[in-house]
């Protein structure tokens, strides 16, 4: 097998020529938000905004760092801006029903009129109502009604005296009524005057005086007939007199919000409640001034006004538990008691999104309380109804109300990671049925002229939303590139906003510090420096390990049974490479490979699986017809923590290979990549921080000849090196390889061929692979050996004991 070359430098990274761009500054390109990439993300907004059947509301699959709540919130003002306004949501007191207020849906910005017209009307009520029974005209007609019904009284009762004077009866008034006497001339006669008279006389006066009796039950049974007609009269002339303070006005709302029903029903109950409820005035007004609380359920709840709404509501409810979601019922203490009132009633997000669009965090919505079951019983039921969690869970007796549910009509929006959507698919049936639009970001974006062009009008308009300093065609050019690193890829660009407006505001810091009027390739790089430096504390720390010898690596000569691996190390928003020894060891065995991070229980279930592999590969090539005569083990050595991921299986299995052929591997190269069971290497992740941790190593220790790392080819279109590894490669000191298996892996470290296999299975002499051949037969021929020995002194010893 020929030996490989190194890269060429121009293959470490994907420079961004600035001449690409026609501009001075970013001041001079279009103001362009678009996103770029994201046509598949934008159709499916476009058609889940579009679509206005059940169900299809969206989820948009983000993650934080791409600015996702702006991002929506900018596309749905765009469209929102020309669909129609909703109306307004009020709620009225429900004379019939208290407890359950009614539902006014008024056009966009009656509500806000007609709320202050109610109000008016209560003020002006509270004025007109008792001025009116303190007129001249309502006292003279109150004293006329209640003169003729004294004077209808007197009439009868002359009446009746004349009868009784007729029939020598007299009519004699008592305390408790009128009674009835015998009398004879001018004298009233007393019982026993009455009884000395003769019976004929006796009993003409009896008749006399029953007929007066008679005639006088007859008009006392009249008296509250009349006494009613007269308070009936009287209520009229009350009812009369509300009306008229408060009809006139009544009148004029009704002109005012002709042709709108709910407006006018509202009037009409008012009226009615006015008129029915004239004596609990009168009462009120006796005792003193007319209290305003009695009239202040003639007044209009406004939950949700859209006078200045224009277009279709965007709505983001940062908290979404089961209050802001769909809105409350407050209470106020009186006496000691919880009491509440239609005018305590508060609006959630829903009623505030309804006939547009809701913004929510998928994951802050489902960690609040039933905020989670009662949007999805509101997207099913298609309405909003308030509900509180003492009502879902019975906690509490208090009386509160029960408002009509609101009609609704939106659509949701769920933002959230990819991974929670997919559980939320998996595990909550109702999800797929409300949930029926999938918009999913983009995290990259393809390299193109096309594509080049309009990412530097997007980090122009970034410029520009930040109220930041314009950048200039190098400054594009090095954001551009840095887009590049941040996608570790050549070929595509990173769309996580977050991250770029955040070294924007840096880069104009430093801009700004630097007394330059636009943002310039050096402010970029200045602020990036900036960024490593303040994030860089541990990473220092183990480089200054390595080079102080408290932590093994080498990084010249050659050493059998051990190799060089790579890892990476993620701190926060901060990722650095580090190189890690991997040591192995063979010796005669049945053929096991001991991993002892899994041992130990320090490695988890993907570097597991990758030693199974490893072991797989090895058995199936060097003893493709029974097991090998070999018990290896491997370490990370000096690894305290968890152990995760197949990219060191390439350097761990090179290190086995060594032990076994005792060929010595050179420390001055370094290993990553992952190995499938025919021996290919596969891509690994974190391949730029990993050479980069190996170099500082090798620079801070000064060069020796024939350093470098060993990566995958995969990974080729991965790399986005920083300019020292890019300048070292470039002047012969540091060298980065790529392979696509792993022999080629194997010569590099060994400094040997690594040996193709004939048609019949051997390797050229001198190989490694010949060597690992040769080793493994001698150590099988001791194994038939030990077992041959072992089964002779198991033969002779009962013969001789016979």
């Amino acid at each position: 097998m020929e030996f490989l070359s190194p890269l060429a430098p121009e293959r470490l990274y994907r420079a961004c020529d600035e001449a690409a761009f026609g501009f001075t500054t970013t001041d001079e390109l279009t103001d362009s938000g678009a996103l770029v990439g994201q046509e598949r993300l934008l159709e499916a907004l476009s058609f889940g905004t579009g679509i206005r059947s059940q169900g299809f509301n969206i989820f948009m699959m983000a993650p934080e760092s791409c600015a996702r709540h702006s991002l929506i919130q900018r596309f749905l003002s765009g469209r929102a801006a020309h669909e129609p306004v909703p109306p307004d949501i009020c709620y009225a007191y429900c004379f019939e029903e208290p407890i359950r207020p009614a539902l006014l849906t008024l056009p966009a910005g009656v509500g806000r009129r007609f709320k202050a017209s109610l109000e008016k009307l209560v003020e002006e009520l509270l004025i007109a109502i008792p001025a009116a029974f303190e007129t001249e005209e309502y006292r003279l007609r109150l004293e006329e009604l209640n003169q003729q019904l004294a004077e209808r009284q007197a009439a009868a009762m002359a009446e009746v005296k004349a009868l009784a004077k007729a029939e020598q009866v007299a009519l004699l008034s008592t305390p408790t009524g009128f009674t009835l006497a015998p009398r004879k001339g001018d004298e009233v006669l007393d019982a026993r005057a009455f009884r000395q008279l003769p019976e004929a006389e006796r009993t003409a006066m009896e008749q006399a005086i029953a007929r007066v009796e008679a005639r006088l039950q007859e008009v006392l049974q009249q008296f509250p007939l009349w006494r009613r007609e007269t308070q009936l009269h009287i209520q009229w002339l009350n009812e009369e007199m509300v009306m008229f303070a408060g009809g006139n006005l009544i009148d004029e709302l009704r002109r005012e919000y002709g042709g709108c029903d709910p407006v006018l029903r509202q009037l009409e109950a008012i009226q009615q409640d006015l008129s029915g409820n004239v004596n609990l005035l009168l009462g009120h007004m006796r005792e003193g001034e007319l209290p305003a609380q009695l009239l202040a359920r003639y007044q209009l709840n406004l939950l949700v006004d859209n006078a200045d709404t224009e277009g279709a509501p965007v709505i983001y409810e940062d908290l979404p538990n089961l209050s802001r979601l769909l809105g409350r019922v407050e209470h106020h203490v009186q006496q000691g008691a919880l009491v509440t009132d239609f005018t305590l009633i508060r609006s959630g997000a829903l009623h505030r999104a309804n006939g547009g669009y809701l913004i929510l965090d998928a994951r802050k919505l489902v960690m609040q309380p039933m905020a989670w079951e009662a949007l999805k019983r509101a997207l099913f039921a298609r309405e909003i109804r308030i509900e509180s969690l003492e009502q879902f869970y019975s906690l509490a007796s208090t009386i509160s109300l029960e408002p009509e549910p609101v009609p609704m009509e939106l659509k949701v929006v769920l933002i959230g990671e990819r991974q929670l959507y997919y559980l939320l698919a998996a595990y909550d049936p109702d999800f797929g049925k409300l949930f029926k639009v999938q918009a999913d970001y983009q995290d990259e974006v393809d390299v193109s002229p096309e594509n080049l062009q309009r990412y530097a009008r997007f980090i122009g308009w970034l410029a520009r939303q930040q109220d930041l300093r314009p950048l200039t065609r190098g400054g594009v050019a090095r954001m551009v590139e840095h887009a590049g690193r941040l996608a570790d890829d050549q070929l595509r660009l990173s769309a996580h906003t977050q991250e770029l407006t955040d070294l924007l505001h840096e880069a104009n810091y430093w801009a700004e510090h630097g007394g330059e009027q636009s943002i310039s390739a050096g402010a970029i790089e200045q602020a990036l420096e900036a960024v490593r430096r303040r994030a860089s504390r541990i990473h220092r720390q183990m480089e200054e390990s390595v080079l102080r010898g408290s932590k093994f690596i080498d990084t010249d000569g050659a050493v059998v049974g051990q190799v060089n691996g790579l890892t990476v190390l993620d701190l926060g928003n901060y990722r650095f490479g580090q190189p890690a020894r991997i040591s192995a060891t063979a010796r005669l065995g049945s053929g096991s490979v001991l991993d002892i991070e899994r041992e130990a229980k320090l490695s988890g279930a993907i570097h597991a699986k990758a030693m199974l592999i490893l072991s797989r590969f090895l058995g199936s090539r060097y003893a493709p017809e029974g097991p090998m005569a070999v018990s290896a083990s491997l370490a990370f050595e000096q690894s305290y923590g968890m152990i995760e991921g197949d990219s060191a299986s390439v350097a761990e299995c090179c290190a086995l290979i060594s032990a076994i052929a005792r060929v010595p591997l050179s420390q001055a190269l370094a290993v990553t990549g992952s190995i499938n069971q025919y021996g290919q290497v596969q891509p690994i992740g974190g391949v730029n921080e990993k050479i980069e941790g190996f170099f500082d190593i090798c620079q801070a220790r000064g060069f020796a000849p024939g350093q470098g790392v060993i990566i995958p080819r995969a990974n080729e279109d991965n790399l986005m090196l920083n300019r020292e590894v890019r300048q070292a490669v470039a002047e012969g000191r540091f060298r980065v390889y790529s392979v696509a298996h792993l022999d080629e892996a194997l010569s590099l470290l060994a400094g040997l061929p690594a040996g193709e296999a004939d048609e019949q299975g051997n390797y050229p002499e001198g190989t490694v692979n010949a060597r690992v051949r040769e080793r493994l037969a001698r150590l099988a021929e001791l194994q038939r050996r030990q077992k041959a020995a072992e089964h002779e002194d198991g033969t002779k010893g009962p013969d001789e004991e016979s």
